[in-house]
């Protein structure tokens, strides 16, 4: 029986590590100085400790955060592989939401599963970014 990860994350919360990283920037631009954790609050945590959770489940191969422009953010794994699904994903999940719009104009996309025969990718995208999730699903 293959196990699959069902995550649920306060979406609604991950747009804090776009903010996030724009005021570090300003921050260290101000400060002249590094932009500390603790200068970020104590939501930054919550959602650090959330995608940790999601890292921790059995199979997951990696995790990546992407933003409105398609640029990876935060994830576990390489640079070049990180790219890769990060340019594609977005590609393949503004076409489903774009599919989706089409055939009802009050709909929207909430969740994009893709299964091959070696990962299953899960996708959760929201208007300024998306999460992935690949996971090995023989595991």
């Amino acid at each position: 029986m293959t196990a699959t990860l069902h995550f649920r994350l306060r979406l609604t919360s991950l747009p804090f590590l776009l903010a996030t990283e724009r005021r570090e920037e300003k921050a260290e631009r101000c400060l002249g100085q590094p932009f500390t954790d603790k200068m970020a609050g104590t939501e930054h945590t919550e959602i650090e400790e959330t995608l940790k959770r999601i890292e921790a489940h059995k199979g997951v191969i990696g995790t990546i955060v992407v933003n409105a422009e398609g640029i990876p953010i935060r994830t576990t794994l390489d640079n070049s592989t990180t790219v890769q699904y990060a340019g594609l994903l977005r590609q393949l999940t503004m076409k489903a939401r774009s599919t989706v719009r089409d055939i009802d104009p009050q709909n929207d996309l909430t969740f994009l599963r893709v299964r091959s025969k070696k990962h299953e990718i899960l996708v959760a995208p929201e208007n300024d970014f998306l999460l992935i999730v690949i996971q090995n699903p023989c595991e």
